[in-house]
């Protein structure tokens, strides 16, 4: 292959990686590997919207999460590396891997209603027939935004019209007093849109001082998460009811909140098309990082004390095993924790700005707790990346010092 085949070729690859979710970190040291071993010396600059090589350039918005994908060309660079793949094989096995479908529609179902089930109650549900209506809504939602999917490419379409009927959903529900004061009818469907993911890259870039690509994914993922918000307010407000701001949530037993995190995880590992049988790992460390979340907060701490101690687990557990077992830390790392955003205080604080710009008489009350949840979720989105990002950062060095040594 001549220079420009070559850069290509890594190119493409690079783009495989940047736009299903894997962190800019690994995109960038898997493509600089891949054209070290194809002879090339180049380097990669990520930005929101295209990825740099050299003087190549190539569109590539990392809109998306696919770890089927970001797994099968991480494994295709090993490969190339290793010498098992012959360079005119190179492009047929990446084209492959860049069109490889996501989950099937049904799977993909059955994940959201199971997903926002496992949410309700980790926050606390009462009722049999709230759940009921949740699984409807989250599972008729998803299939809303697959259907969307077929005839427009906008990616903040999806997510609003699955808050939009949600919010309709939950409005008739407490109209017929089948909703609590939390909403979770309303509320929990909305909660499996949150780009999480999106949200930890973004934090991860901006620990390096990436600051042009973390500025980016972190304005794409507020994007999401205002359209979100605002489905869910006006499927809400058609029906004349609100979010109530500041409602305490309720505790669970220690049993029943591990075992809806696992599967919270499960749903997400199906969410990010991640291959089942990387599952182990996030499901067990997720299982365990939310039993030290509920140990904290009955310990009398904060909500983002808690999320700091279970991301911190996270990060010191998984980050070795992604280096040890060639998994991408993405895929294992953010779905252990990504059930912990705080997207139901990130809708509060929305309703309660809305609730202020209509109320002419506006009271300290409502203005107090909509400043308590808007500063509750940054506390808490602020103490998951550091509990993700520290460990991973410490242990990428680690890793490379003793490569360094090695060779």
């Amino acid at each position: 292959m001549n220079l420009q085949e070559r850069s290509d070729l890594v190119l493409t690859f690079a783009q495989v990686l940047h736009v299903n979710g894997q962190s800019t970190d690994d995109t960038v040291a898997a493509a600089e590997r891949l054209s070290n071993n194809l002879g090339l010396r180049a380097t990669i600059m990520p930005r929101w919207g295209e990825l740099l090589l050299q003087a190549t350039d190539g569109t590539a918005s990392p809109t998306g999460v696919d770890m089927e994908r970001v797994a099968s060309t991480m494994r295709a660079i090993d490969e190339v590396g290793a010498g098992r793949l012959a360079p005119p094989a190179v492009l047929e096995t990446i084209t492959a891997i860049a069109h490889a479908p996501p989950a099937p529609t049904w799977l993909f179902t059955l994940a959201a209603a199971a997903g926002a089930a496992a949410l309700s109650v980790l926050y606390g549900v009462q009722h049999l027939a709230a759940v009921t209506l949740i699984v409807a809504s989250a599972a008729a939602g998803a299939v809303l935004r697959r259907t969307l999917a077929q005839y427009c490419t906008n990616p903040l379409l999806q997510p609003l019209c699955a808050a939009l009927l949600a919010g309709i959903i939950g409005a008739l529900a407490v109209r017929y007093q089948l909703s609590s004061s939390l909403r979770l009818v309303a509320v929990c469907p909305c909660m499996i849109l949150v780009p999480g993911p999106h949200v930890l890259n973004g934090m991860m870039d901006f620990s390096v001082a990436r600051i042009h690509l973390g500025a980016s994914r972190v304005a794409y993922a507020g994007l999401v998460i205002l359209a979100i918000s605002s489905g869910l307010l006006l499927g809400l407000g058609l029906l004349g009811v609100s979010l109530p701001v500041g409602e305490p949530g309720r505790a669970v037993p220690l049993w029943l909140d591990v075992i809806a995190a696992g599967v919270a995880v499960v749903a997400f590992s199906i969410f990010f098309s991640m291959p089942w049988r990387m599952w182990g790992w996030p499901v067990a460390v997720g299982m365990l990082a939310h039993a030290l979340r509920w140990w904290t907060l009955a310990a009398g701490g904060g909500a983002a004390t808690g999320a700091f101690v279970a991301c911190l687990v996270v990060g010191l557990t998984l980050a070795p095993v992604a280096h040890r077992r060639h998994m991408p830390f993405a895929a294992i790392g953010f779905a252990s924790v990504v059930s912990m955003m705080p997207g139901v205080f990130l809708f509060r604080m929305a309703s309660g700005l809305l609730q202020l710009a209509n109320n002419a008489h506006t009271t300290l009350d409502l203005l107090g707790a909509t400043i308590a949840d808007g500063m509750t979720a940054v506390t808490i989105i602020l103490a998951m990346s550091f509990g993700i990002i520290v460990p991973k950062i410490a242990i990428d060095r680690l890793t490379d010092s003793a490569t360094r040594l090695k060779a």
